[in-house]
Formats: C-alpha cells, sequence, structure tokens
C-alpha cells in the first residue's frame, strides 16, 4: 500500500493481492485515526459479504471470487475497546454487471483499489447490544 496525508484526509491506493480491511487497520494504527468515513473504488478478486438477519442475530456471509469492479465501497471508522473498528460496506459487479453487496468482511484487490478517508477529529466507542445484536455507537 501507498498512502499521502492532506490535512485530515488520506489518499491510499491499495496494491494487488492486500486485504483492504488489513491495509486499513494497518494506515489507522499508525496514523492514530479514532474517527472517520471511507470511500473507495477497484477491482478485487476474493470478497466476503454479509448479511445480518435481525430475528437470529447471525450475519450469513457469501463469498465471491473471480474478477469484480467494486462499485462502491464505504464505511466508517470508530473504535471498541480501545481498539480501530471499521464497520464497511461494498458493492461488486462482475462481467455481466450482476451486482452484489453487503457487509464486507474481505476484499483483495486484484489490480488495484483507490481509497479515501476522511478523518474526523474526535472518538466514537462502540458497544455490543444484547437486544440488536450489533455493536452499535456509543454517545457519551
Amino acid at each position: 500500500m501507498i498512502y499521502k496525508k492532506f490535512n485530515n484526509s488520506l489518499v491510499i491506493r491499495v496494491e494487488k493481492g492486500e486485504d483492504i480491511i488489513e491495509v486499513l487497520l494497518e494506515i489507522i494504527e499508525k496514523e492514530n485515526i479514532t474517527l472517520g468515513t471511507l470511500s473507495g473504488i477497484g477491482a478485487v478478486n476474493h470478497v466476503e459479504l454479509g448479511l445480518f438477519n435481525t430475528l437470529d442475530h447471525i450475519y450469513s456471509t457469501k463469498e465471491f471470487r473471480g474478477d469484480f469492479e467494486i462499485v462502491s465501497l464505504c464505511g466508517n471508522i470508530s473504535t471498541m475497546n480501545h481498539k480501530p473498528y471499521l464497520h464497511l460496506h461494498m458493492a461488486i459487479a462482475d462481467n455481466k454487471q450482476y451486482t452484489f453487496g453487503g457487509h464486507m468482511t474481505k476484499a483483495v484487490v486484484s489490480a488495484t483499489a483507490e481509497l479515501i478517508v476522511n478523518i474526523i477529529d474526535g472518538k466514537i466507542d462502540r458497544y455490543f447490544d444484547e437486544e440488536i445484536g450489533l455493536n452499535l455507537m456509543k454517545f457519551d
């Protein structure tokens, strides 16, 4: 990965073979980012996308392998238990322009990916909500 900081923004190029989540976590820790938003585009060949079942409180995850364009990657950065926490959603399209999307848990770059992180001056922590079954933002 290669990145450059401009005021409160990072422009990141993720290289072929790198996992977007691993790259983001490395940069977030290095730059000590506790709150922010991100967006991105690019190409991937190994992706895991999930959907949260609100009745069972579990994620069902589907794995995609092959050539896919990132139609949209968006999300936010916060913390949970004093560690970086990513909440990412992604839409990908195949060579027939069929589109798939969901909560992103893995995305390996096949050519390149271009990400923008906007750093927000502040900190939002998360906690696990038993009733909902998700890690929610906590506002003190």
